[in-house]
């Protein structure tokens, strides 16, 4: 008997059929709309679950049931039957832990699995609470391979007594009580020992046992402290694979230090064979672990989880389709993937193509990776009797045309896989690579989902709503570049950020890669923005927008090989930026693993037109759900946005843009009066520079965009629905465009006059966008306005990300406290809750300020916060002008890992340096995300508080020439009221 008929008995074996019979065939999912779709069209979770449950020859995929709140998900229980429940908390969410002793009281056989994010906060919180009713506790990281994990997790458990008493399926015990770490981990474990389980199918079909031991995959079972880790090991002893144990963890109740190595011990009183795995933060360990002959793992390494796998693969002793000749066995050709199969098919031999499909080989293949459609289509056709050279040729391209209409089918309306032979100028939305899309590419997806699904977006007169011509590449991509190019040694090293660089673009992208990218610019007609889309960037609960690079490739009409080169440099360059000295100190303070952070890179098309050497699209803008700072008859729910002429880095940078409430569009405070439509209006804007087409990266990634002034936007014609102008004779300003005259950029044609409907559009996104993750967002967006006489004009989403509203209540009336007893007081405040665990107050001295010195005051202030990390205090930061501004001589540049330790940030102009106040997108998200505290004063002008004589009058801690830090015994409470925009910072209690 050949290996394929091996194969063909043991799919069909009753034996193997009868392992896992205790399945999870439906999931509650209680989740927001976009978790769901996130874990869904990102993470394609029910791919990965499909192809476990294919290869465990089982008929019936688990079902997942979506619900969005307490009353759905109790009616969900009462009407149908489930075997889990996973709850995915939203900030609107009721509380998990007392939802679940609920149904625990009448569901008590159905496990209950909570995902929350990680956070001070949460972990603190899950300290506290009763946990008697939820199974387990995962920390959602962005990674959507977690929930199948869990799923594994539990029918592990579930089966693993059955299964190794009936076929001796072996059994991995994993000991780990920090749920931060197993959440990170479990995935890794998991995906794996699924690699390893189909690699070993393919490649050992003619050995019978380990043949065996594949389809019975290594069951992992985990105990969170002693007693479960010695039970487990005393019950599977005999069919244990190895121990991946923690040291440090509960035993008789109470934290062991080393508990660990006292289970080591106790293993090898038994057994001195059974291999051992030891992780632990503290490398001293390492030397215990090596006295009870266990490999060891550091924790904080630079790679752990690489290593963690590279010891599995080597002390736990662990997959292609294979066309065969059916008369000798012998492999005639391997595909691994539904391309390689599309493009061999005519290559594959007549007698193993007839052997393979009417042993439904093909069709089973399909099915293991969650291939249902195709692969029914595929079992179900007729294959000729006879082997006739014309029959199979017909029989080919049956499997070929399938192929390719489940494909077309498949990519309609979701991220579709890029083809090289199919991208074109019709082409929406692709991927290259099988990984995460990252943050801002799976917000992308989310919102060309969203326009999709809502027909109301279609419905605007004379405008298309839609997101530019995208592709992905995938953080495998950047997985691959970073091991086949050796870059990790220098990449987290200690050099400079320019000589990270220098070596990122010596390095090699995959040739896989740039024949895509060719294939992608034969589609393209305009400048290509390259943008970072890394796991955490734009995550729901690790802010790190804006820590990462985008680069502006312009576009290169004679030379097609020319541009690639150019967008092969952009991508390396943003690969480069993970590993830039303010990314890394990101990384630390936000309590992240630079290891486990991975890139995927966005390429659309600019949005805009080219005039004359310069590119840019008729105006950019930032918009949000929630409007921290409404005037007059504006509402907070109602949202807010800020717009601008040109590229959107005008808007990052705190520029002179004009804000407005999608609600009350006529109510522009920046234009209600004559001076300040002159004074605090848009003046510049920023453009591609499309001569550059010699692109070479640099550190900075806005060296080739131009700065131009708003009147020389007037010969491109660009500013004719967009500005006004200023008659100097009479002092007015007109909602038209004359001949003579200073352009003033007010949108009165748009927002008063209606010629375009931005206002009613953003109303409708921002409302749909709320409601369908559930949470507050921010959108940016460009539009391309149409000035023909018959126009269609165009939206374009560029990006979505969410924004975290804190609901902790005030219960008092801030504006009632005295304000001797205060330090600051704010009419102005950005933020909501109460802070009492601040005893610094760092503050630029007003007496010395010069704006001509802000960079070095930058330097000074980031000496004070690298202090405070040191020391894990948090403080309040005090200083004039727009904090975060790259133009020096709006306010001090600091980035955010130079202030990340302030919980308190203040802007307080000076009667000689007055600038608006800043509302940048990135700083904005990172602010809300971490529950910062942002207030604008003006003390001068009657405008909130600032006690300066109560703080110079005490000690100071550190003083320099323009920066002071004082400390105190006892806390300066921080309360701040979001619904009124009022915010105090108290003097500390006697």
């Amino acid at each position: 008997m050949n290996t394929n008929s091996i194969k063909k008995l043991y799919f069909k074996d009753t034996s193997f059929a009868s392992l896992m019979r205790h399945r999870i065939y439906n999931i509650l999912l209680y989740a927001s709309k976009y978790d769901a779709f996130a874990l869904e069209e990102d993470g394609r979770v029910d791919e990965q679950i499909f192809n476990e449950y294919t290869l465990l020859n089982l008929r019936y995929p688990p079902r997942f049931t979506l619900v969005g709140s307490e009353e759905e998900a109790n009616k969900a229980l009462k009407e149908h039957t489930f075997e889990l429940i996973i709850s995915m908390p939203s900030g609107d969410s009721v509380n998990p832990f007392e939802w679940a002793k609920k149904v625990k009281a009448d569901y008590h056989d159905i496990p209950i699995v909570v995902l929350t994010p990680f956070s001070r906060m949460v972990s603190e919180r899950i300290a506290k609470e009763d946990l008697s009713a939820i199974d387990y506790v995962f920390s959602w990281l962005g990674n959507s391979d977690l929930l199948l994990a869990i799923v594994k997790l539990i029918e592990d458990k579930m089966n693993v007594r059955e299964d190794v008493d009936s076929v001796g399926v072996q059994v991995i015990l994993f000991v780990e009580d920090s749920v931060r770490f197993y959440s990170s981990l479990l995935p890794h474990l998991y995906k794996h020992i699924f690699i390893q389980s189909r690699s070993f199918m393919t490649e050992a079909l003619n050995e019978h046992e380990q043949m065996l031991r594949m389809r019975g995959r290594p069951k992992i079972l985990m105990a969170r402290n002693y007693e479960e880790a010695i039970a487990i090991y005393n019950k599977y002893k005999k069919n244990m694979l190895g121990v991946i144990t923690d040291v440090s963890f509960m035993k008789n109740g109470v934290k062991s230090n080393y508990a660990g190595i006292e289970l080591c011990k106790e293993i090898r009183k038994h057994d001195l064979h059974m291999p051992l795995i030891v992780q632990s933060t503290d490398d001293s360990n390492h030397q215990l672990a090596d006295e009870q002959n266990a490999a060891f793992v550091h924790k904080l390494s630079k790679k752990p989880m690489v290593e963690l796998m590279e010891m599995i693969t080597n002390n736990f002793g662990f997959g292609d389709f294979v066309f065969r000749n059916p008369e000798t066995g012998e492999e005639e050709m391997r595909v691994q993937n539904l391309r390689d199969l599309q493009d061999e098919i005519f290559n594959v031999s007549d007698n193993s193509l007839y052997y393979h499909t009417s042993g439904n080989d093909i069709s089973r293949w399909l099915y293991s990776r969650a291939m249902f459609p195709l692969a029914e289509f595929l079992e179900n056709i007729k294959v000729p009797s006879s082997r006739e050279e014309t029959d199979m040729n017909r029989l080919r391209q049956i499997i070929f045309d399938a192929i390719v209409t489940y494909r077309k089918i498949k990519n309609r309306g979701v991220v579709a896989e890029f083809r090289r032979d199919r991208f074109d100028q019709y082409s929406n939305f692709a991927r290259i690579g099988e990984g995460s899309l990252g943050g801002k590419g799976r917000g992308l997806a989310f919102v060309d989902s969203m326009i999709k699904s809502n027909d109301i977006l279609d419905d605007f007169p004379n405008t298309d709503v839609m997101i530019p011509r995208t592709v992905v590449l995938c953080t495998d991509v950047f997985s691959e570049f970073m091991e086949k190019n050796n870059l990790y040694p220098i990449a987290l090293s200690d050099v400079s950020d320019s000589e990270i660089l220098r070596h990122f673009l010596k390095a090699r992208l995959p040739r896989n890669v740039l024949a895509d990218l060719y294939a992608f610019l034969g589609a393209v007609h305009t400048p290509v923005a390259v943008r970072s889309s890394s796991l955490l960037e734009d995550s729901h609960y690790q802010p790190f927008a804006g820590i990462y690079s985008t680069y502006m490739v312009p576009f290169d009409a004679k030379s097609k090989t020319n541009m690639l080169m150019m967008i092969a440099e952009a991508v390396k360059a943003v690969y480069a930026s993970v590993f830039y000295q303010d990314s890394k100190s990101y990384m630390k303070a936000t309590k992240n693993v630079i290891d486990e952070e991975k890139m995927a890179i966005v390429l659309q098309e600019m949005v805009g037109n080219c005039y004359g050497l310069r590119f840019y699209p008729s105006f950019s803008g930032v918009a949000r759900s929630l409007n921290f700072y409404p005037l007059g008859a504006e509402k907070a729910e109602e949202g807010i946005a800020n717009v601008a002429v040109g590229l959107g880095k005008y808007i990052v940078d705190g520029g002179m843009t004009l804000r407005f409430s999608p609600y009350h569009p006529n109510n522009v405070l920046q234009t209600s009066t004559l001076d300040l439509a002159l004074r605090e209006t848009q003046t510049y804007f920023y453009a591609l520079d499309c001569t550059q087409t010699d692109f070479v990266p640099q550190v900075d990634d806005s060296f080739n965009l131009s700065k131009v002034r708003v009147q020389d936007a007037d010969e491109d014609g660009t500013l004719k629905y967009i500005a006004s102008t200023f008659n100097l004779q009479d002092q007015r300003i007109y909602d038209n465009i004359f001949d003579k005259g200073r352009r003033v950029v007010t949108f009165a044609n748009i927002l008063q006059h209606n010629v375009f409907p931005l206002a009613d559009i953003l109303k409708q996104i921002l409302r749909i966008a709320h409601a369908e993750m559930g949470r507050p967002i921010e959108i940016e967006f460009a539009v391309n306005l149409d000035y023909s006489d018959k126009p269609t004009h165009s939206f374009y989403l560029l990006q979505i990300r969410p924004i975290v509203d804190s609901k902790e209540t005030i219960h008092e009336d801030i504006g009632k406290i005295p304000d001797e007893n205060t330090i600051i007081t704010c009419e102005s405040a950005l933020g909501h809750g109460i802070t009492n665990d601040i005893y610094d107050v760092v503050y630029v001295k007003p007496e010395a300020f010069n704006p001509a010195k802000n960079q070095l005051i930058m330097y000074e202030i980031e000496k004070v916060n690298k202090k405070m990390q040191e020391e894990d205090r948090n403080y309040v930061l005090v200083g004039p002008g727009r904090w975060g501004s790259s133009d020096v001589w709006l306010g001090i540049p600091v980035k955010w890992s130079h202030i990340c330790n302030a919980r308190v940030i203040v802007e307080s102009g000076l009667s000689n340096y007055r600038i608006d106040p800043s509302q940048g997108t990135h700083f904005f998200q990172n602010l809300t995300s971490f529950g910062v505290s942002y207030f604008t004063i003006n003390p001068f002008q009657g405008d909130g508080t600032y006690d300066l004589d109560f703080l110079n009058a005490q000690p100071a801690v550190y003083e320099s020439e323009y920066v002071r830090h004082v400390r105190f015994e006892k806390p300066i409470v921080v309360k701040v009221d979001g619904r009124k925009n009022r915010g105090v910072v108290m003097k500390p209690c006697d």
